[in-house]
């Protein structure tokens, strides 16, 4: 009985030695660097913000090599899956030295600013920021020969719809600078891609919403979302103002699409991995296919709270549009994209779990 006992554990320290050759551990090493260095870089404009710090940690846990270029640092647990560097994505110097010194796969456009009525007041400051700025990006990108890019876009690009459910092939007329800004980009990126075979995906978000369990240090006191917003007014007692009732709708309230954006971070990893693999341009619309109006919105945070709203009735904005509801199925069947998250009682449910 012992002899055999002993047999068997010669024969597991002969295996161990085998394996552990020197030929045997050179190739484990190798092809342990090889997977390490054949990860692509990709470098993120506005990589360590709300929806930034989420695409950046995505592409971290997919294996990519995360360079983030951002004015201001708004998530710093950012730093441990990203090199940051702090800096303007319109210095066309900085943006140099950054191709240069590193092997830059693709770029993901995130940053820029946004907001439909603070774009109607400060137009300039817009297309300065979301365009111009954008054009040194580009050209800096075309002269390195950078060819994949990913757009953060916007449904403000459709501008005051009359259908209901908005596929990517539905002309719109943006109707404020916002929007304006970022169908410019679109178009100037279609010419890019005939002119430089430069291979774009356009995302257009539609209303991004919610946090995930990574961004609990958020705060959103100075969130300008709406369902943050209510959330606020629930819990304060603060009147909410409502920016018409009299809009073609149910009940007279804009309505919108709502999406998580945890989902919105997945999607840009799913981009990515298309741009690899098809090396075609795409626009896809990234909403939850569902609309809500701002008073079904107010009901259901009322009831998940258990807090009453009080509303006050402004008049309507020009800046906003009636209805706008995404039309996703073009990103669930070339993506495989699927927004698990965007349910309206999950996003209200990931606010309350992050306090404040």
């Amino acid at each position: 009985m012992h002899t055999h006992l002993y047999g068997q554990k010669k024969n597991r320290v002969t295996l161990v030695f085998k394996l552990f050759k020197p030929k045997n551990i050179f190739l484990f090493f190798g092809l342990f660097f090889f997977i390490k260095s054949s990860s692509a870089t990709i470098l993120i404009t506005g990589g360590t913000g709300y929806i930034g710090s989420c695409v950046t940690s995505c592409l971290y846990n997919k294996g990519y090599k995360v360079i983030v270029l951002d004015r201001s640092i708004s998530n710093t647990d950012v730093k441990n899956y990203a090199q940051i560097i702090k800096g303007d994505y319109g210095n066309e110097a900085l943006l140099s030295e950054i191709f240069r010194n590193n092997n830059i796969d693709a770029v993901i456009h995130l940053a820029g600013i946004y907001g439909v009525d603070k774009s109607s007041k400060d137009p300039i400051l817009f297309y300065e920021n979301n365009v111009s700025k954008t054009l040194v990006l580009l050209k800096a990108m075309i002269a390195h020969n950078i060819k994949k890019f990913i757009f953060s876009s916007s449904a403000a690009v459709y501008g005051n719809p009359i259908k209901s459910l908005l596929a990517e092939s539905d002309l719109g007329e943006p109707i404020n600078p916002y929007g304006k800004s970022k169908k410019i980009i679109e178009d100037i990126l279609h010419e890019c891609d005939s002119a430089y075979n430069l291979k774009f995906i356009s995302l257009r978000y539609f209303n991004v919403a919610g946090f995930t369990q990574d961004q609990l240090k958020y705060k959103f006191n100075n969130s300008t979302q709406l369902i943050s917003l209510l959330i606020k007014s629930a819990e304060s007692g603060r009147e909410f103002n409502i920016y018409g009732d009299d809009f073609p709708t149910l009940d007279g309230t804009c309505v919108r699409d709502y999406v998580h954006v945890s989902d919105i971070g997945d999607a840009h990893c799913l981009a990515l991995e298309y741009l690899n693999k098809n090396k075609s341009s795409q626009i896809f619309n990234l909403g939850s296919g569902t609309g809500y109006s701002i008073k079904q919105v107010i009901q259901a945070v009322e009831k998940i709270t258990g807090n009453k709203i009080h509303v006050n009735i402004c008049p309507s904005r020009s800046v906003d549009p009636c209805i706008l509801v995404a039309d996703i199925n073009k990103a669930k069947s070339l993506l495989s994209w699927k927004p698990e998250y965007s349910v309206l009682d999950k996003i209200i449910k990931s606010y309350l779990k992050t306090g404040e």
